[in-house]
């Protein structure tokens, strides 16, 4: 059973920059295509970002290009996702999983950015 364990959000101001962390345990993280996704209140969950399993190839939804990295480190069983030049609409909550959502849901961390 993987547990999910996404942290680094807070509050911050509109231009301002945020590191999230994904850790799993309980298995190896390194075989998998892992996905960011965030949750707005009121809102469905949506994709943020992709990173293939060697790391090498990544993709964003439109509205983060050229702001937002997603990264992994496959050694610590992490993947990162540094946001940078944070808009009021990227706040929400943010959960990381597999491509195909199969791994049970983490707690997520919240991100707020005031205008």
């Amino acid at each position: 059973q993987v547990q999910l364990v996404e942290s680094g959000g807070g509050l911050v101001q509109a231009g301002g920059s945020l590191r999230l962390s994904c850790a799993a345990s309980g298995r190896t993280f390194s075989d998998y295509t892992i996905n960011w996704f965030r949750q707005a209140p009121g809102k469905e969950r949506e994709f943020v970002a992709t990173i293939r399993y060697s790391g090498r190839a990544t993709y964003y939804t439109d509205s983060v290009k050229g702001r937002f990295t997603i990264s992994r480190d496959n050694a610590k069983n992490t993947v990162y996702l540094q946001m940078n030049s944070l808009k009021a609409e990227d706040t929400g909550a943010y959960y990381c999983n597999r491509a195909d959502r199969s791994w049970s849901w983490g707690q997520g961390t919240q991100v707020t950015v005031s205008p």
